[in-house]
């Protein structure tokens, strides 16, 4: 009876072993999630805006960028560059909330670019 109850264990052992092997992200997917890559993207200013707003940015930016809830966009790109701010926006920091659900890779590209010219 013992030995069976154990045999049973180990099967579901090697069972729960085997799915979490095809379940779980690979060292890639990491990295990927961790060092988001920039898509490469040309500059549209207003496009950026345009996104920044649907994205409501401003809700804690500020209409003008001054800051509020969240800190002054004004002269971000002396601070970060666009593939920083990239990061930045598609992870999250702090208190601010990751957007790489919301907005498309290349959404988040041309808003890094266009916020890493505010300087």
């Amino acid at each position: 009876m013992q030995k069976w109850i154990m045999s049973g264990l180990f099967f579901a052992a090697c069972a729960f072993a085997v799915i979490l092997m095809f379940t779980l992200p690979g060292k890639e997917q990491v990295a990927e999630q961790n060092n988001p890559t920039m898509p490469v993207v040309q500059l549209d200013s207003a496009k950026a805006e345009a996104t920044a707003q649907k994205a409501q940015c401003i809700t804690c930016h500020g209409d003008q960028l001054q800051g509020g809830v969240g800190p002054s966009l004004q002269n971000i790109g002396s601070e970060h560059d666009a593939e920083e701010i990239f990061s930045i926006v598609a992870k999250g920091s702090g208190q601010m909330p990751s957007f790489k659900e919301k907005l498309a890779p290349e959404e988040i590209a041309n808003i890094a670019m266009w916020l890493s010219e505010k300087k």
